[in-house]
């Protein structure tokens, strides 16, 4: 869990950011206290002559957006719990919006970074899981329930790693960096994290490379998908695992290159972030701050 507060140029404010840990392992208690621990020391921090304006939330799916319900697929803990409501309590009378984390990391790089300037795009994490989300005409595009733009759970061809969502070749299956590594060692990849597979694939090792080659190439399937389906300009990846090589990035634009005859799909660019690890926290703060833009 982690909160800071966000000025209205999308910068952490120094000194403000927070951070508790959590885990597949938390009972919801701990959550809960993860939760109020990092909310209540941002606000206290709050500098003299500042103002609170608000809470956004930026949470891993699936999600209920009108209640302001969670479920973290790997927080086992919280099924249907009430995020929203927890946060709201400690800022009385102010708005609190809540949307998927995908979603928030796409605010984010179209207020500040790759995605500035651009009207049709996806947003990317590729890190423990894989989560999207969509602006199409300049507006988020959330859904009814709030977990539109989840690209981490379509199905990617020729793939059968089963997933916890209960599908089977699952885009996060397959190429996040925990599945990765578990791939390459029923190959007989000896490391057991992604950045073992990192080291591994740099210097060469056979099976780092044809397991980058295979995350690469299913992400860059899924784009694919999701271009032929919301004709998208441009897509900012970020999150750990993205940064494996350079490389991944040529994987993916191979697998998008193959849809030769739709050139509305091949046009789509496949970018880096270009956010640190501060994006999740200003994409959620975009909700507020941006909030014109928050369907």
């Amino acid at each position: 869990m982690e909160a800071a507060l966000v000025d209205d140029a999308g910068m952490l404010i120094p000194g403000t950011r927070q951070r508790r840990p959590t885990g597949a392992d938390a009972t919801s208690e701990q959550l809960v206290a993860a939760v109020r621990g990092v909310v209540g020391a941002t606000v206290a921090a709050l500098p003299d002559g500042a103002s609170l304006i608000g809470a956004g939330i930026g949470a891993a799916g699936p999600i209920e957006v009108a209640p302001g319900l969670a479920s973290p697929l790997n927080l086992p803990a919280w099924r249907g719990y009430p995020l929203r409501p927890l946060v709201a309590e400690s800022v009385p009378g102010l708005p609190v919006t809540m949307r998927m984390d995908g979603l928030c990391i796409t605010l984010a790089e179209h207020w500040i970074g790759a995605a500035r300037g651009r009207t049709d795009v996806m947003g990317m994490v590729v890190s423990t899981g894989i989560g999207g989300g969509l602006i199409l005409g300049g507006h988020t595009v959330a859904g009814p329930t709030g977990n539109a733009g989840h690209i981490g759970h379509v199905e990617v061809a020729g793939f059968d790693d089963d997933c916890p969502c209960g599908g089977r070749g699952c885009l996060e299956a397959v190429a996040s960096g925990p599945r990765t590594v578990l791939w390459a060692r029923t190959q007989g990849f000896e490391g057991s994290t992604g950045e073992e597979l990192a080291a591994a694939y740099s210097v060469g090792d056979e099976v780092a490379v044809r397991a980058v080659r295979r995350a690469g190439h299913a992400i860059g399937q899924a784009i694919a998908s999701a271009a032929s389906l919301v004709d998208l300009d441009l897509v900012a990846i970020g999150g750990g695992f993205s940064h494996v090589t350079t490389d991944l990035f040529d994987f993916i634009r191979e697998s998008i290159a193959s849809r030769s005859q739709f050139g509305f799909v091949t046009k789509v660019q496949v970018v880096p972030s270009a956010l640190s690890g501060e994006g999740p926290l200003i994409g959620a703060a975009a909700l507020i701050h941006r909030a014109e833009l928050v369907a």
